[in-house]
Order: structure tokens, then sequence, then C-alpha cells
């Protein structure tokens, strides 16, 4: 709402150019919220997609390990394999290889049966042979084999993970408190199971991992180690958070990758599925380049179009602005015209044309003003001259009965002083050190008259400046009539001046207690209303309405609370 006050008051131009942005900008949002739901469409159906094609792979390795997993009681109760376990070495060359030659073919059927199954094998102590599907080893692999081992695994989970390697293993007895006679092991085809991988998200440029974060082993479909510490990190907080399955954009260094994610209770592990980003949105990635480029021409216009108004509107007009300005200041200068016949040629015009239409007109009122202007300030001035001439013989009588004849000649000099300078008639303006001097001669005259019961400071720069005659006086006689003159404690007036950028002021201050806040706001308002009472006689009336008359509107005379606790009155002057 603000800005929207703040734009009704503001230039034409900044207005054409608000009209301008509010046409583009919306354009500009409406386009980039169509590219950015497409992404986000195209993204989840590609999530989706990828999540059941997750699922189905999953399940395809999930039905597999439980078909091995269920199978294999039947080829560890295998009587044949048990005979040879417990008494293989009491039998004959012939019958053991008899034997062997059953459990091979036995094995090789379990081979056989998946796909996802690279060997299958028996490891028996006691012959210290391994029976493969198609071979027998002449030794047991005694680490392998202690791996195989019931203790070797977790209880929740079929598979065991070692070298590399993943196998589904099962011992015969099947509990960890005996030595078993033998065990039997599947070994999971890596290359099969990362092909299955591969299929996810292969054609689409990522990469999947079947990842058990309890047990640390990972196969992945190919082979990217820094993604992959990242995805085992995703895989752990997934872990925590007890999420199953879902999807979510993941950043790694400088590029984002969409990962489906799905747990396998059966397997303990997350089927964990990176895609860039670039590859999914690559259609999009050009539309939205080509996005950026239609709004950086959109900048382009926008500056085009904003040089072209400021050079074909809003410097011609503001120079139509600086021109009324010059009039406003009394530079009464014509405007060049260097346009043809437009609209702005005719403003041009039309602003000359008046310029010399003032021009005539203030030629034949300006004497007229000045000497009405004049015959008002020696009106204002007639006010002044009388108003003490009363005072001063009660005084000097005083002065003669009391004998004080020295005091009695210097106030008649003083007196010759003053009234020397007030019946001077062939100036309005004197040096304002004339002016100070006058007023000193005053304040000298009521020391004479009040003695020490009043004390002056008087502190008053002159700078050459000229000023209206009796502008410092009257104020200084104002504060001693109705401030200083009739009280009981001693009396204090300060006088001061201060030079600002604006002006120079005078400062009169006093110390009297007679003037209340309502009085005081009583004659700020008839200062501000100064100019309807021109027959005013009151002396700060009379001095400010002629200090506006000589200096403008913005100078005369400001009251205030002075710091003594009396009135403050300051006297702004110009300095020409």
């Amino acid at each position: 709402m603000k800005l929207l006050f703040r734009l009704k008051n503001s230039s034409i131009f900044m207005k054409m150019m608000a009209a301008f942005m509010t046409v583009l900008l919306p354009l500009i949002a409406i386009t980039w919220l169509i590219n950015h739901k497409g992404a986000e469409s195209i993204q989840m159906e590609i999530s989706r997609s990828t999540m059941n094609t997750t699922r189905f792979y999953l399940d395809s390795l999930e039905k597999e390990a439980e078909h091995i997993v269920r199978y294999l009681p039947n080829y560890v109760m295998d009587g044949d394999l048990l005979e040879l376990a417990a008494t293989g070495s009491d039998m004959t060359d012939y019958e053991r290889a008899q034997k062997i030659l059953a459990i091979q073919q036995r094995l090789d059927l379990m081979k056989n049966s998946s796909p996802f199954i690279r060997e299958a094998r028996a490891y028996i102590p006691l012959l210290q042979r391994t029976i493969l599907s198609l071979q027998y080893e002449t030794a047991v692999d005694e680490p392998e084999y202690k791996a195989m081992q019931l203790s070797a695994k977790k209880d929740d989970e079929p598979f065991i993970y070692w070298q590399n390697r993943l196998f589904i293993s099962m011992q015969y007895p099947a509990n960890s408190f005996k030595e078993p006679l033998y065990a039997v092991s599947v070994e999971m085809s890596l290359p099969k199971i990362k092909e299955a991988l591969d299929q996810i998200a292969g054609s689409l440029g990522g990469t999947s991992v079947l990842l058990n974060v309890d047990r640390g082993w990972d196969i992945q479909s190919n082979g990217n180690s820094e993604l992959l510490e990242q995805i085992k990190a995703f895989a752990r907080e997934k872990r925590r958070a007890g999420m199953d399955e879902g999807y979510e954009m993941v950043r790694h260094g400088s590029e984002s990758y969409l990962t489906v994610y799905k747990y396998s209770p059966l397997w303990n592990s997350y089927s964990i599925t990176s895609i860039p980003a670039s590859t999914i949105l690559g259609p999009l990635q050009t539309y939205r380049q080509w996005f950026w480029w239609a709004c950086a021409l959109a900048i382009c216009v926008g500056l085009f179009f904003s040089y072209s108004l400021f050079k074909l509107i809003y410097r011609p007009l503001m120079r139509l602005i600086h021109s009324f300005k010059r009039v406003q200041r009394f530079n009464l200068q014509p405007i060049p015209i260097d346009r043809g016949p437009d609209e702005f040629g005719y403003l041009y015009q039309a602003f000359n044309d008046t310029i010399q239409s003032l021009k005539t007109l203030i030629e034949q009122n300006y004497e007229q003003q000045i000497r009405n202007q004049r015959s008002e300030l020696k009106r204002l001035q007639s006010q002044i001259n009388p108003h003490f001439l009363y005072n001063c013989f009660f005084v000097l009588c005083r002065l003669i009965k009391s004998e004080h004849k020295e005091k009695a000649y210097q106030f008649c000099l003083y007196i010759g002083e003053y009234f020397q300078f007030i019946t001077r008639d062939d100036e309005d303006e004197i040096p304002l050190e004339l002016e100070v001097k006058h007023s000193r001669t005053y304040v000298d005259m009521q020391s004479i008259c009040y003695g020490d019961r009043i004390r002056v400071w008087f502190e008053v720069e002159t700078p050459h400046i000229f000023v209206p005659r009796l502008i410092l006086q009257p104020i200084i006689e104002n504060a001693y009539k109705h401030a200083l003159g009739n009280m009981l404690s001693a009396g204090e007036l300060w006088v001061h001046s201060e030079q600002k950028a604006e002006g120079y002021v005078i400062i009169v201050e006093d110390n009297g207690n007679s003037i209340s806040d309502e009085d005081l706001e009583r004659l700020r308002s008839r200062l501000r209303h100064s100019a309807e009472h021109i027959d005013e006689t009151t002396g700060l009336i009379n001095v400010h309405r002629r200090i506006q008359l000589r200096y403008g509107t913005d100078h005369g005379i400001e009251v205030a609370r002075s710091e003594l606790g009396g009135l403050s009155v300051h006297i702004h002057l110009g300095m020409k």
C-alpha cells in the first residue's frame, strides 16, 4: 500500500515504467511457472515409473532368494551327503565316488534352477573337500567354510557377504553350538544382480545400488564411488527415519539426482536408484535456457523502451519542469526551441509566450509594487519611533532630582545617540554593525535605570550585511518591559548570534517568569498570521513583518522557551 502511494506521487517516467513492468513481469512469471510445473510433472512421472521398475526387479530378486532359501534344506538333508560327511572316510573309493557324483548332480540341478546362482557348494570337513556342481576341490577353504557357518550371519537375514561375494548357506546340524558335519552354500551371481539393477535406470544414465545398511555391503550397477558414499549416507538417514520407499532430489557436487529408494525386508537392504536431473529434464533444460534468453531479451526491450521514453518524453518534460522552477525563482529565461512541430514544441512555444507576457506585466507593475512596499516599510518604521520617548524624560528627571549628575550627563548622551539614530530617515537599510551599536546604546540606558538588578551579556558578531532599521532594539525593549522590569529577583538578559547555512540568527533570551505556555502558543499564532494584521503595532509583530517584507516568508521571528527560563526570540535574517 505504501508503494502505491509512493508511486502515485512519483514522476510520469516512473509511472510509465511501472505500467510496463506490470505487463511484462506477469508474462515472465507465467512462462516460468509453466516451465516449472512441467518439470515437476515430468519428474513425478519418471519417479513413479522408476519406483514401479524398482519394485518389479526387487520383487524378482526376493522371489529368487525365497526360492533358494525354501529349497536349500532339501539339499542339506540329502542322504548321500549326510552319509558321505559322517562315514566317508570308511567307504571304498568306488562308493565315495558314486556318492560324490550323485551330490554333484543335485548341486548342478540347484545351480541351474535360477539364473542368479553362480555356484553351489558342499563343504565336507571329514574328507577335507569342497564339492561343486561340476567338480570337487581337493581341500576345504577354511576361511570360506567358517564364513558359511551359522555363527557368521545374522538370524534375521539369509545372506552372507564375504570378500565381495554373496552367499546363502545352511549347515548340518542347524545349530551354532556344535561343530557342523558339513555345510551347503549357494553363491549368488553378482553380475546377474548388477544386470537386474542396471535394468531399473540404465537407459536414463542412472546408477542403482543394493545396499545393506546394517552389514555395510553393497552391490552397484556401475562404479561411481563418490556418488556411492552420498547414497550410503542417504540410506542411513532413511533407515533412522524408518522410511521404506519414496523418491526425492539429492544434491551431489554441482548436479542434482532424482533418488528412488525401496526397502526389502528379506534382503534387509535398500534398492536405491539415482538418475541425473539433467537426463530427466533434458528437453526442459533447453526450454528453460530459451526462457532465460527470453528474459534477457525482455530486459533489453525494457532498457530500449526506457531509453526511448527517457529521450523522447522524460528529458523534454524535465526541461520544461526546470524552466518552470526558474520562473518560480524569478529567472524568466525562455526555452531554446530545438524540436519540430510536435507536442513538446508547442509547449515550449507556449511557455516562451507566457514568459514574455510575464516580463511585460512585471515591467508594468514593478515600480508600483516597490512604491507600495517602501510605503509600508515607512509606515511600520514610524510606529516604532515614538514608542520609547515617554519613558526617557521620566528617567532623566529622576536622575536630576537624585543629583546623580554624572549618570544624568551620560544618560543625556545615550538619549542623544538613541534619537539621532531613530530620526535618521535617509536609508531604509543600515549595516548590521550600526543596528547592534544602537541596541547596545539602549542597553546602556537601561543599565543606568535598573543598576545591577539586571545582568546583561551581549555577544553578537556583526558580519558585513545590511538589515532593516530597528529590528533588534525593539526585541530587547520588549524583554525589559514585559519580562525583566517587574521581577523581584535578579534579571538576566543574553543577546547572542549564530551563523547558519541558511542565514544569520540573532537570539535574545531572558529569565522572566511572566509568560506561560499558553501565552507562548498565542504569540506564535500571531506571528504565523502577521500578514493578516498589517496594523499591528506590537514590537515583535512589527519587526517580524518588516523582516519578511525584506527577506521573504522563510525568515522573521521565531519564539521559544529560553534555557534561562523565560522567552527566547530568534531573529532570522538573510545574508543578502
